[in-house]
């Protein structure tokens, strides 16, 4: 597999690589991952079985598209495929592990640029996945439609197919058109799983986001997901609403936003994010 992997990367970057070094590194829940290095170049290499094939495909096309956008930095992919009964992916290698207070501020700013990045209709050019669970893109002129199907309601249905018990879903499901009623939401390019473990800065403080869960909708799904899991530094707030501010309500639509990613931690990990998820859903319809 290894050597698949040097030819690939010397293909694809027209200098022979060979792997002198490599040493195990955190790859997420899901994968494994590497870093190896030929002495003078290093690279981030993900490993999984090959059926998550086509989950390492559009976290490449993903992160390219927030690369060419020139906005927030992102490690640049470099090449990816199956080798026997594994697949992988191979990333730019950052060295993570710096930034102040400024830095944060300058992510905040970084990722607004990105939000301003368009799209005419809400969804994304393929399904990829928020964990290891599928995430559906369909294309869709509604913002309310395409949350409420392809985002909540699928997350509801995979849900009650693992045993979960999510009273008032179906009532919540319904009150999506009211509640974002008067909240005008033009498709934006979003990371789509903007938690602290997916954001940092690299060891010179320039910011950097990764692993992300790609596609075009409500900008405010990625600030939302900033404050669930103990939230960013004040400034990367302050940086963001520099540039581009936020619209009111969002502290009322977070709730909704952050409940998909719960229900999906539960079809991941079950326990305690049923009840936490149900004490969300109780919380916005109130």
């Amino acid at each position: 597999m290894w050597t698949e992997i040097d030819t690939h990367i010397s293909q694809v970057t027209g200098t022979k690589f060979q792997t002198a070094t490599k040493r195990s590194i955190g790859g997420g829940c899901i994968n494994q991952g590497y870093a190896v290095s030929n002495g003078q170049d290093t690279y981030f290499v993900k490993i999984n079985q090959a059926s998550y094939s086509s989950m390492f495909s559009a976290e490449a096309l993903g992160l390219q598209q927030m690369y060419d956008t020139a906005t927030i930095r992102v490690p640049k992919p470099i090449c990816y495929g199956t080798a026997g009964n594994n697949c992988y992916l191979v990333l730019e290698w950052l060295e993570i592990g710096g930034g102040g207070n400024k830095a944060w501020e300058e992510m905040g700013r970084h990722l607004a640029a990105m939000h301003k990045v368009k799209q005419n209709r809400f969804g994304w050019d393929m399904n990829n996945t928020i964990g290891s669970t599928p995430q559906i893109n369909t294309w869709t002129d509604s913002w309310v439609e395409f949350y409420t199907e392809h985002r909540l309601g699928y997350q509801f249905k995979l849900g009650r197919r693992k045993g979960g018990h999510f009273q008032s879903s179906e009532e919540l499901l319904a009150a999506i058109p009211e509640l974002l009623a008067g909240h005008e939401v033009q498709p934006s390019l979003v990371h789509g799983d903007l938690w602290g473990g997916n954001a940092g800065c690299t060891s010179d403080g320039t910011p950097v986001i990764f692993d992300p869960a790609t596609y075009y909708g409500d900008r405010e799904v990625d600030i939302a997901m900033t404050e669930l899991f103990g939230g960013f530094s004040p400034g990367f707030y302050r940086g963001y609403n520099e540039v581009f501010p936020l619209d009111e309500g969002y502290e009322k639509r977070k709730v909704l936003y952050n409940l998909y990613h719960i229900v999906n931690h539960f079809n991941l990990f079950g326990g305690s994010y049923e009840s936490q998820a149900n004490r969300m859903i109780s919380q916005i319809l109130r």
